[in-house]
């Protein structure tokens, strides 16, 4: 029997990975902020380095626009449908923000203008976790972690998220309880960290004819395509085999 050729609809989803360990930081396309708001876990205040929000608190020591922690979600909830250019840094209180010296506050802006740190981007003042930095049409998003592990845990929380979707969406004969849904995990995830660093695109597919599986395909990006080039290039690269696959 011929091997049937996928096509695009026929995967989930795709997420295009480039790790960058010594600075810190993970190149993404195929994350939107709505994703990460849900998926990494609870958030901080936003301290807005570039943004079209038009409901931002003011701090008047930075002379720039924050959102609470308690309006992270309405602030999230405004860009689903209209992505833009954004940019911002988490932190704990506005009482730790006004204790920025002018060095960081131009290493903030530095930022927000170049998308690109100075220095290390975790200050001990904001105690920030992240700095999240995504251009207009979101093809593109560039996010610094304190600890590095929470990419492979947002990517994770994501693709099982697409599952649960997924298994939500079939028929209630055919549906499972929760607890029973496959599961993706850290530990199969960073088994694979080396080719990460490398560039990869992370494609989910659900197994035919199983009673529960799914498939995360992963397949190393010729050095000819770009992060933004990806989904116009997607129809060729699926066609290539998988150089890893992960079942779960």
């Amino acid at each position: 029997m011929v091997k049937k050729v996928r096509d695009t609809e026929d995967f989930l989803h795709h997420i295009y990975i480039h790790m960058n360990e010594v600075g810190h930081f993970v190149l993404f396309s195929g994350i939107t902020m709505y994703q990460f708001v849900q998926n990494a876990g609870p958030l901080q205040n936003l301290l807005l380095l570039k943004h079209e929000y038009k409901d931002s608190s003011f701090n008047i020591h930075t002379q720039l626009e924050f959102v609470p922690d308690e309006e992270v979600f309405s602030f999230t909830k405004e860009f689903m449908d209209n992505p833009t250019d954004l940019r911002w840094i988490d932190f704990t209180d506005e009482r730790r923000l006004n204790m920025l010296s002018p060095q960081e506050q131009a290493e903030l802006l530095y930022i927000g203008h170049k998308k690109e740190s100075i220095r290390s981007p975790f200050y001990y003042q904001l105690q920030n976790r992240f700095v999240y930095l995504s251009n207009e049409d979101e093809s593109i998003t560039k996010i610094y972690f304190r600890e590095l592990d929470d990419s492979f845990q947002l990517v994770v929380n994501i693709l099982n998220q697409v599952v649960r979707n997924k298994e939500n969406g079939a028929p209630f004969w055919r549906r499972k309880q929760k607890e029973r849904f496959p599961e993706l995990t850290m530990a199969q995830l960073i088994s694979h960290k080396p080719m990460l660093k490398e560039g990869v695109l992370l494609s989910l597919y659900k197994v035919e004819k199983t009673k529960l599986t799914y498939d995360l395909e992963i397949r190393f990006l010729p050095e000819s395509i770009y992060p933004d080039e990806i989904w116009d290039e997607l129809t060729t690269v699926i066609k290539q085999s998988p150089d890893k696959t992960i079942r779960f």
